[in-house]
């Protein structure tokens, strides 16, 4: 799937694939979440984000499941530290990779759950992922995209 990344000056062509282990990032390196832990667990789907120039440079990963066969839940997500705020070199990894889960909730989802993208937030981005991204607080920390949703962040993120 294409995505497009934004640096200081320029549109940056991008591709979101499956990962494999030897893909998956390390804290040593500076990354939040032990992936290579992560990528053991049973079920799960992991998809990495790169840019089309640098395949092998880790952009940002994402790990989803299937939850009871019918709702796609977004287990993590995290960008590359180089990636991190303001500063970071490429705009929209995130947002690529929301628009890429919510893509995959209309593949796997089933009945009701057709399109929507579940997930639990940290308690500081729940504002951000209402404000910038349109997604919805259903109880607490748990937070879901809706079809709605999920298409606009498409058409806003990903080459369809």
């Amino acid at each position: 799937m294409k995505a497009l990344l934004l640096d200081k000056d320029n549109t940056i062509d991008a591709i979101i694939g499956e990962a494999t282990n030897k893909d998956m990032p390390l804290k040593k390196n500076g990354w939040q979440f032990t992936w290579k832990s992560l990528f053991r667990t049973k079920g799960a789907l992991f998809y990495k984000l790169t840019t089309i120039e640098y395949p092998t440079v880790i952009e940002g990963v994402i790990m989803l499941t299937l939850i009871n066969e019918e709702i796609l839940y977004m287990n993590c997500i995290e960008v590359a530290p180089h990636n991190y705020g303001s500063i970071g070199k490429y705009k929209n990894v995130a947002g690529a990779l929301l628009a890429y889960g919510c893509y995959k909730s209309f593949e796997l989802g089933k009945n009701h759950y057709l399109g929507f993208l579940s997930f639990d937030s940290k308690t500081q981005l729940i504002k951000l992922y209402q404000k910038k991204y349109g997604a919805t607080i259903a109880a607490g920390h748990k937070m879901f995209f809706t079809p709605q949703a999920g298409k606009k962040l498409m058409k806003k993120y990903l080459l369809i």
